[in-house]
């Protein structure tokens, strides 16, 4: 019965990752409106499979790191109810703040799960260094690194575009019922052959760019770049946030390692498919104004960082460096939402403690 609960609890934080992270590496091509939400939704989803499926040869650091070892004792450790405890309270907390529409991180509500019921089940034996070196100070920096590095990715990239002769082109916006007038400039301009008239709207006229890079076109190049970005995001959130969940069932003594990561990946792929749409509004549209250039070097900028991360098992959260990198960006270019910006980091900081109670609680029902 404790084993089944066990399960239970792992599959409904898998779940829970799924739907407040599944949107978090495509949020740039739903907000630039490089793609519809179904599409963006379809190529997180199998992407994200992707990383979940290579995380158990690419990332076995992680498998031990978050099973607690060095954290908590190694009674606990072996703790069916313990284990129960720290998967039902992060999930619990992950999808109350999905239900919110609040991308927060499931890295954080595992470790706060892990504080809370570890100190419920043995008070003063927490390995607090432990705490602050492995998982405390990568989920605090990691932010700061990726709204940094943004900046220098996005100038970088704006750099290179101008050095290659890639340029926005002259686009002509109408209010809505205004009438077109063929007045002489723009004759001039539709009668020349080293320009094209367009006819879009706002947005879609400050995601364009003219000109070939190898003979192919930059506007084309880029859609294809930024689409390939969002897809290595979520491929290296797969790779880093399954291994997390997946090291809670290392105690299921009937299940292998293969069969408890296409579980877990599988129970994240259909959280992602069902409950996305609330985070999704939040990371695509109410973080900052992106356009297709800006979207790629934030994608950029987390996926480097997490993956980078998944192979030296640092446990960071994938949430954190994907909000830094459109902070960053935001700040680049003058468009960030503050308010919104200040919820998510109120959100991020109630994560440890709501995750503690919710484990603490779980741990009083079934650690007995």
């Amino acid at each position: 019965m404790t084993l089944l609960l066990l399960i239970i609890a792992v599959c409904f934080l898998s779940f829970a990752n799924g739907a407040n992270d599944n949107f978090k590496g495509v949020a740039s091509l739903y907000g630039s409106g490089a793609a519809t939400y179904r599409v963006a939704l379809f190529w997180a989803t199998l992407t994200t499979l992707a990383g979940s499926l290579c995380a158990l040869y690419l990332a076995q650091t992680l498998l031990i790191k978050f099973s607690g070892k060095g954290l908590v004792t190694y009674d606990l450790i072996q703790s069916i109810p313990f284990i129960t405890a720290v998967a039902g309270g992060a999930g619990l907390t992950v999808i109350l703040a999905t239900r919110i529409g609040f991308p927060v991180s499931t890295t954080h509500a595992l470790l706060g799960a892990m504080i809370g019921s570890g100190l419920l089940a043995s008070w003063g034996e927490m390995n607090l260094t432990a705490l602050q070196h492995n998982f405390v100070l990568p989920l605090l920096l990691s932010p700061l690194v990726a709204v940094v590095l943004a900046m220098l990715v996005y100038l970088a990239l704006k750099q290179t575009r101008t050095l290659l002769g890639i340029t926005e082109p002259i686009c002509l916006c109408m209010e809505d019922n205004a009438t077109l007038n063929s007045g002489s400039d723009i004759m001039a301009m539709t009668q020349s052959p080293a320009s094209s008239l367009s006819i879009g709207t706002e947005a879609a006229c400050a995601s364009r760019y003219s000109g070939r890079v190898l003979s192919i076109s930059a506007q084309s190049m880029a859609d294809k770049l930024h689409f390939l970005s969002a897809g290595s995001v979520c491929f290296a959130r797969g790779l880093n946030d399954t291994p997390k969940i997946a090291a809670l069932l290392l105690l299921a003594p009937s299940l292998s390692i293969h069969w408890i990561i296409i579980l877990v990946a599988s129970m994240m792929a259909l959280g992602g498919i069902i409950n996305a749409r609330r985070v999704a509004e939040t990371m695509s549209h109410k973080i900052t104004e992106i356009n297709h250039e800006q979207g790629l070097a934030a994608n950029l900028t987390t996926a480097l960082l997490v993956i980078f991360a998944s192979q030296f098992g640092m446990p960071v959260s994938t949430t954190h460096v994907s909000v830094g990198s459109l902070f960053g960006i935001g700040l680049t270019s003058g468009k960030t939402h503050h308010r919104m910006i200040v919820s998510i980091m109120l959100s991020w900081l109630l994560t440890l403690p709501c995750a503690a109670l919710c484990a603490a609680a779980v741990y009083s029902l079934t650690g007995a």
